[in-house]
């Protein structure tokens, strides 16, 4: 009989997303795995449970599913309190903040699950395909820009009408990662012109590709990279110089669009109050770093603050605004990860492996990933359990 994989139905505010698509099935189902949907699970990104069936995959409840051997989540995090969760010998796959969420991380090694984190995915080139994390990061770099849109009481393109010329809006991204670069991309299809900054000055290249200036600050930063390359936390009187000398870029912008995270930290604050101060009246910053902590010192996280006549939006879960293709795109991700893990229709965890190592967060009962219990204060691992 082959492995089910259970897909259940999001149960966290807001969360339209679900694990998997009716389109992806066949891939599930190629590598010998039986997929078993909750009732309902994608009506919310527009799969109905008949687009289930036609492509072979069975409709069950959720305690049905949650029995699953394989337990593929957007939001594994939530799995961890509830009460028919998946147990002792599950395979938990999914979004579960391993870096910063004590509380879920310690509650599924003590259910006995392995859960493997997508967020923890290694940025290398056998794993692009699996990388959920810069898959909806595209996402919410294209809705940010969106949302200041519309917003702004201007528009972004440039005009020549009779009644006289519109001059374009000006847009600064500050950080230009995946959402970064995607923010640069829609605000100049939109018209905009575009600045970028970032602490790497590597990326230069990449936002000039796209049309953006690039804003050169005479900062000196070592290791601004990790080798994983996501940027690195720098010290606070980095930042502090970095405000000073962002302070007029910032106020020249109509619209701000940050994105600046490290993985397992609170956000960098890079726009302090004094500088949205400085902006002009209905001017419009989008925080992508909301969640932890946001990279706009007046920031609050799922809601719209107005400080100095400007809008600060702390946007919260962006790629769940538009869940049809960030399911799509995710159910792509989960599907090639379980085709790694999956060898003759079951799973095998093989530590030797730089992808499963990496993700491999709880197993056996015990946090068995290093990096994860160094930032979370957890005892490390024995030395024949590690796996960072």
């Amino acid at each position: 009989m082959p492995t089910a994989v259970g897909v259940p139905r999001e149960t966290g505010a807001g969360e339209r997303r679900v694990a998997t698509v009716p389109a992806a099935l066949q891939s599930l189902t190629r590598i010998g795995l039986e997929v078993v949907v909750e009732r309902g699970a994608g009506e919310a990104a527009g799969f109905l449970d008949e687009a289930y069936t036609a492509k072979g995959a069975r409709v069950a409840d959720r305690a049905e599913v949650l029995r699953c051997g394989i337990v593929a989540a957007v939001d594994a995090a939530a799995l961890a309190t509830e009460p028919e969760g998946p147990g002792q010998g599950a395979v938990l796959v999914g979004f579960c903040s391993p870096l910063t969420n004590r509380e879920a991380v310690e509650g599924l090694a003590r259910r006995g699950v392995s859960t493997l984190s997508v967020e923890l995915v290694p940025r290398i080139t056998r794993a692009q395909s699996m990388d959920a994390l810069s898959s909806q990061a595209n996402l919410a770099g294209y809705k940010a820009v969106l949302i200041a849109a519309g917003m702004l009481p201007k528009i972004f393109p440039m005009l020549t009408t009779a009644a006289g010329t519109v001059a374009p809006a000006r847009v600064l991204v500050v950080g230009a990662g995946v959402a970064g670069l995607q923010a640069i991309a829609t605000a100049r299809r939109l018209g905009a012109i575009v600045e970028a900054y970032d602490v790497r000055p590597a990326v230069k290249e990449q936002v000039e590709s796209l049309g953006a200036k690039f804003v050169e600050l005479p900062l000196e930063d070592t290791a601004a990279e990790d080798a994983g390359g996501y940027a690195k936390a720098q010290d606070e009187s980095f930042y502090r110089r970095q405000q000073e000398t962002m302070a007029k870029v910032v106020a020249a912008s109509d619209v701000v669009i940050t994105t600046a995270l490290v993985p397992g930290r609170k956000a960098p604050v890079l726009i302090s109050a004094d500088m949205v101060a400085g902006m002009a009246p209905g001017s419009v910053i989008v925080d992508l770093a909301a969640e932890q902590g946001g990279n706009v010192e007046v920031t609050q996280p799922d809601k719209v603050v107005t400080a100095h006549n400007v809008s600060v939006v702390g946007a919260v879960n962006l790629p769940a605004t538009v869940p049809q293709h960030a399911s799509q795109m995710y159910a792509k991700n989960v599907a090639t990860f379980l085709a790694h893990l999956v060898k003759d229709g079951a799973i095998t965890l093989d530590t030797e492996d730089q992808i499963t190592r990496e993700t491999l967060v709880t197993h056996d009962g015990r946090v068995v990933n290093a990096r994860v219990c160094e930032a979370l204060g957890i005892a490390a691992p024995a030395a024949d359990a590690a796996t960072a």
